[in-house]
């Protein structure tokens, strides 16, 4: 049974600099609990693949994904690898009036062990609201607001 949610935070940042954080695919076991481990494996133009490892309690899911940038709105991060039947994380970052960004992250997950499937349909929510929390966390970490036109490019700290 396929699992999916979403999630959202809007930000006082540019779409260019949420993207850069949500494109940092291999910072993410930095700051999102779960994330073990990601490491590119190559580049393309528009993307890369990447070795990735989840952790779901006991359970680790190690998979390679592809990752595909449109710069700076979307990112699509898929698989369809043991011991997925799909993987899908989909960010989408729009501009907000007057300044700054709404990033939304939906994720589609079927494993081919139900088992597994039980349980990551039970903490997928969870999950979710996580890494929202968090990838909101680093933004106000890497990024300052710049007063009222604070969806201008920030400096890091």
């Amino acid at each position: 049974m396929l699992a999916i949610n979403k999630t959202s935070a809007t930000l006082p940042f540019s779409c260019e600099q949420a993207f850069d954080l949500a494109a940092d695919i291999e910072s993410y076991p930095k700051f999102l609990s779960g994330w073990v481990s990601a490491r590119i494996l190559s580049r393309e133009s528009d993307g890369c693949h990447v070795e990735q490892v989840i952790g779901l309690g006991p359970f680790r899911l190690q998979f390679t994904s592809k990752a595909v940038l449109h710069r700076p709105e979307r990112i699509e991060v898929t698989s369809a690898q043991a011991p997925f039947r799909l993987f899908s994380l989909n960010w989408l970052i729009v501009p907000v009036a007057p300044a700054g960004c709404r990033v939304s992250v939906t994720a589609q997950v079927e494993l081919r062990s139900r088992l597994l499937q039980r349980i990551v349909n039970e903490a997928l929510p969870a999950a979710m609201d996580e890494l929202i929390t968090a990838f909101e966390a680093r933004a106000h970490g890497m990024y300052r607001a710049q007063g009222p036109g604070c969806g201008a490019p920030g400096r890091p700290n």
